[in-house]
């Protein structure tokens, strides 16, 4: 079959290289230029991890990833508040967790399906669907059929707008904004060490990476920063968000000035009745977001996108059926995620000083190393095998 695929993050390309595997024909379709750089970094285990090592994947990955060894907490003067070991997560995972940037991940899942078409700066913008497949229209104004049409565009997706509505019907927002962004020549550096410093309704941390760069995490309640359109002028939105935080935060807000790559959205959730219509459905953030806070949405994705091709695979081609099995072996999997993404927002922005006050103390208590195993044995248990379907 030939495959449609709206969007190069994580989940196209990994969807891309197992169709491939699997003898169908996937095409690559991405609104920006070229693939993204920069971004946040993110945590990467579980699920992701062993799809990524299918894939054969792993030495890249570990070639350009960080392995992290604590977080700190601090007060507005710069002492420490709380502390987190995060080794014991590692020995716990044997070694299979390591922190990466998104883009990272992305264009390594990318180089993964050398051979399958991709197009940048073009995008899928009308779907008609009959009894034979589904012809797009393409921005560029050329119009082409394909049997399936699948849009892994992220949060803001376009296909789920054609095909399923306004994002509106959809989202649910989970009250906060999130931003990040790279600061060149920062000046204070804590190697393999996320440092933070929060107040009630606010989180500013930030990473040492190579080449000098600094990676800062922004997060705050929406009420800092609704208003005049945050989204159309962030920094001035975040300015007034973060404007009397101490610690490093004036010389985080300067250096916000230096960098080119600012990220800047609403955390939100999707939640969708059905991940597909027709010949069309949908994948990662685009069908089921768990937010950007979660923690496993690359996971996810890349889990999502294995299932789906799998699926295709073991029905023949049958869309239907592989469509309705997709859904049927990972929705309550996904839902659960969705659901334990919510304690988040009290550990990044927490509304008041009693409820930071109780994140330390949780913090505190994950130092202590039997504590630790034991609470994060539970966490880091995926409660998903993945099926095997090159043998079908």
């Amino acid at each position: 079959m030939r495959v449609a695929i709206n969007g190069t993050g994580v989940a196209g390309p990994t969807l891309a290289y197992w169709l491939r595997r699997f003898g169908h024909e996937p095409v690559l379709f991405e609104k920006a230029p070229a693939l993204r750089t920069g971004g946040y970094l993110i945590d990467f285990w579980g699920l992701g991890y062993e799809i990524a090592e299918r894939m054969g994947l792993i030495p890249i990955l570990r070639q350009r990833c960080y392995e992290m060894e604590r977080m700190r907490m601090v007060d507005g003067d710069g002492r420490e508040e709380a502390r987190l070991d995060l080794r014991p997560m590692r020995e716990l995972l044997q070694g299979r967790f390591i922190s990466l940037a998104r883009s990272d991940l992305a264009a390594a899942l990318f180089g993964a399906c050398e051979g399958v078409p991709a197009h940048f700066g073009v995008w899928i913008s009308a779907i008609e669907q009959d009894r034979r497949g589904v012809v797009a229209t393409l921005s560029d104004g050329r119009r082409e059929r394909f049997d399936l049409v699948v849009g892994a565009g992220g949060l803001h997706s376009r296909v789920r707008e054609l095909v399923f509505g306004p994002e509106a019907k959809f989202e649910t927002s989970l009250g906060c904004y999130v931003a990040a962004f790279r600061i060149p020549g920062y000046r204070h550096r804590d190697e393999l060490t996320y440092v933070s410093h929060t107040v009630p309704k606010r989180h500013v941390g930030r990473v040492a990476l190579r080449k000098g760069e600094t990676l800062v995490l922004l997060v705050c309640r929406s009420e800092l920063v609704d208003g005049d359109s945050p989204k159309e002028h962030p920094r001035t939105a975040l300015r007034q968000a973060f404007r009397d935080m101490r610690w490093e935060v004036p010389d985080i807000l300067n250096g916000m000035d230096r960098a080119d790559d600012l990220y800047f959205d609403r955390v939100s959730q999707i939640h969708l009745p059905q991940w597909s219509s027709g010949r069309v459905a949908l994948l990662g953030d685009a069908a089921a977001c768990p937010s950007l806070l979660a923690g496993e949405g690359t996971g996810l994705a890349m889990a999502e996108a294995y299932v789906l091709a799998g699926e295709l695979h073991r029905a023949a081609g049958d869309f239907t059926r592989a469509f309705a099995a997709y859904d049927e072996r990972l929705r309550s999997f996904v839902t659960a995620k969705q659901k334990a993404a919510l304690g988040f927002r009290g550990f990044f922005a927490p509304r008041t000083a009693l409820g930071l006050r109780v994140r330390n103390l949780l913090v505190e208590a994950l130092s202590i190393r039997f504590v630790a195993r034991r609470l994060l044995a539970r966490s880091v248990h995926d409660d998903l095998e993945l099926p095997e379907y090159l043998a079908t």
